[in-house]
């Protein structure tokens, strides 16, 4: 009798990194990690409170472009006057 394995006895055999490892591996934040576990980018499993990540799924991630963050704060755009719109001017009387 032969046993199949399924996915779950796959994963069995991967090889994890703590978040905090895994910060330490990348220089992403534990949060950013976490928060791409939360989203389905990165693999892993939570049993607790803590993440743990698939070293081959942070590999995976770390090998793919990204677009880069703002850097610095934001301007706020500039108030100009629309074409259509109308001043209110105020004049005092004496």
């Amino acid at each position: 009798m032969q046993i199949q394995k399924t996915s779950k006895d796959k994963q069995l055999n991967r090889e994890y990194l703590t978040t905090l490892e895994a910060e330490q591996r990348s220089g992403l934040s534990r949060n950013y990690l976490a928060l791409l576990l939360r989203r389905g980018v990165l693999e892993g499993f939570r049993p607790s409170r803590d993440w743990f990540i698939y070293v081959d799924s942070l590999e995976k991630f770390l090998a793919t472009n990204r677009k880069s963050g703002p850097k610095g704060p934001r301007k706020k755009p500039k108030q100009t006057d629309s074409p259509g719109e109308e001043r209110k001017i105020s004049t005092q009387r004496d």
